[in-house]
C-alpha cells in the first residue's frame, strides 16, 4: 500500500471566503455541492437539516457516499420548518447570512418565508442561490433528477451504445450544477462589493446538461452530421481507444498528432506503419481506421499493460490504466500530492471511523483546500448556533421541547 501523505487541515494564511456566512437549505447532491465549494474556500457554512436529518445520511448502494462527500467543512442545525417556531428560527438564521442556498422544488421556500423576495426585503445584501431541475420556463415545475436530464438532454444518448442510452457513471449534473451555483455566488459577491446589493443566482440540472453536450450540438451545426454515441463515434484521432492486451488486461492508448504517431511507431517498432502513405497524417489515419485498428489491436495484444505503460511514459505518449474508483485510495500521485484527506464518518455502521475523501482539484497559494470541519453529526451545532442568534438557555430548551429544533 502506498504511504499516504496527511492533508494539512488548516492554512497559515486566511482562506478567501473567511468571514462569510452561508446558510444552506439543501439535500442530496446539487445544493450540498454548492455549499461545499464555499465551505472549502473558508466560508462558515451552516447546513439546515430536518429534525430526522438529511435523508442522504442513510442512503444505501450508490448513495452511501453522498453525505460524507458533500458535507465536510459545515455545521449542522436541525430545524422543523413545518412548525411556526422552527420556521421563525430558520428566518432569523437566514437573516444573519451573506449567502443562502437551497435546492427544493419551486414554491417550497416561499411557504416558510425563506424565498428570495422575503429574505432580501430584510437584507438587500443577501445573495440567494437556487438550485433547480430547470431554469424558469415551460419545464420548471417538472421533477428532475440527474438521470432525467441526462436522458432528455442528450448525454445518456452520447454515453451509451446506439439504441442503449446510458447515464454517466457519476452525478455529473448534480455536482456541476452545484459548482455553477457557487461560481454564480462568487460573481455576485464581487458585484455586491461594488454595488452594495445582493441578487438571486439560479443554477439548473437541465441547463447544465445541455452545456455539457453543447460541443456535440455545434458539431452538428458545423458538419451537418449528427454526433454518434461515444462508443460508435467517428473519432477525431485515429489512435485514441481502449486496447485489450496480454493476459486480457486493458489500457487506453492515444497518439493525437502526427508527431505523436511517429513517436508511437518508433517506440513500438512499427516502421512499416510509419512509412505507409495511407497513414501519413491524422485525417488519413482516421479515414483508414477500419484497416488500421485491427492491425494495432493484434500487435499490441503481445504486450502487457505494465510494459506499455512504462514505454508510453518514457516516450511521452498519452496512456491510462483502466482503474476502478476504490483503487484510487492507493494512487501514488494522489497520496504524494495530498489529493486525499482524512474524514470521520458521521453516520451508519461505520460512524466514528476514519476514511479518506477527495479534495478540490486545484491549489491556492500552493496548497490544497483541506478539511477543517468533519462532516457533521445531525444537529451537532444546533445549541451553539441558537445561542449565537441570541436565544437563551430556556428558549433553546423550549424549542427542543416543542420539537422545533433538535
Amino acid at each position: 500500500m502506498v504511504q499516504r501523505v496527511n492533508q494539512v487541515s488548516a492554512k497559515a494564511t486566511p482562506l478567501p471566503l473567511e468571514g462569510l456566512r452561508v446558510v444552506e437549505f439543501t439535500h442530496m447532491v446539487m445544493g450540498p455541492t454548492c455549499g461545499m465549494v464555499l465551505a472549502d474556500m473558508g466560508a462558515e457554512v451552516i447546513k439546515v437539516e430536518p429534525i430526522d436529518g438529511d435523508r442522504t445520511r442513510h442512503l444505501l448502494g450508490a448513495g452511501a457516499g453522498f453525505f460524507p462527500m458533500f458535507n465536510r467543512n459545515k455545521k449542522s442545525i436541525a430545524i422543523d420548518l413545518h412548525k411556526p417556531e422552527g420556521a421563525a428560527v430558520a428566518r432569523k438564521l437566514a437573516a444573519s447570512a451573506d449567502v443562502v442556498a437551497e435546492n427544493f422544488k419551486p414554491g417550497t421556500m416561499k411557504k416558510y418565508g425563506l424565498d428570495y423576495p422575503s429574505l432580501s426585503a430584510v437584507n438587500e445584501r443577501l445573495i440567494y442561490v437556487s438550485h433547480k431541475g430547470f431554469l424558469p420556463g415551460p419545464y420548471e415545475h417538472r421533477v428532475a433528477l440527474d438521470e432525467v436530464v441526462q436522458m432528455m438532454g442528450g448525454l445518456a444518448y452520447m454515453t451509451g451504445r446506439p439504441g442503449d442510452p446510458l447515464r454517466a457513471g457519476t452525478s455529473v449534473n448534480d455536482i456541476m450544477g452545484g459548482m455553477f451555483g457557487a461560481i454564480g455566488a462568487l460573481g455576485a459577491l464581487i458585484q455586491r462589493g461594488i454595488t452594495g446589493k445582493g441578487q438571486e443566482v439560479q443554477s439548473a440540472l437541465f441547463e447544465n446538461n445541455v452545456f455539457l453536450v453543447g460541443q456535440h450540438m455545434l458539431q452538428y451545426a458545423i458538419t451537418g452530421k449528427a454526433a454518434a454515441p461515444m462508443p460508435d463515434r467517428i473519432s477525431a484521432w485515429a489512435v485514441y481507444d481502449v486496447f485489450t492486451v496480454k493476459d486480457g488486461e486493458q489500457i487506453f492508448l492515444a497518439a493525437v498528432s502526427d508527431a505523436q504517431w511517429a513517436t508511437f511507431c518508433d517506440a513500438l517498432g512499427f516502421a512499416d506503419l510509419k512509412a505507409d502513405p495511407r497513414f501519413a497524417n491524422n485525417n488519413l489515419r482516421v479515414q483508414c481506421r477500419p484497416a488500421l485498428m485491427p492491425v494495432l489491436r493484434e500487435r499490441l495484444a503481445r504486450h502487457s499493460a505494465a510494459e506499455l505503460s512504462s514505454l508510453f511514459e518514457r516516450v511521452g505518449l498519452p496512456f491510462a490504466p483502466i482503474r476502478r474508483p476504490e483503487e484510487l485510495f492507493d494512487d501514488e500521485h494522489l497520496n504524494a500530492t495530498g489529493g486525499l484527506a482524512d474524514i470521520t464518518l458521521p453516520d451508519g455502521a461505520r460512524a466514528g471511523e476514519t476514511t479518506q475523501t477527495t479534495l478540490f482539484p486545484f491549489t491556492m497559494g500552493g496548497e490544497r483546500l483541506g478539511v477543517r470541519l468533519q462532516p457533521p453529526r445531525q444537529g451537532q451545532h444546533t445549541s451553539e448556533l441558537l445561542r449565537e442568534l441570541g436565544y437563551g438557555d430556556n428558549e433553546v430548551q423550549a424549542l427542543r421541547v416543542a420539537h422545533a429544533v433538535a
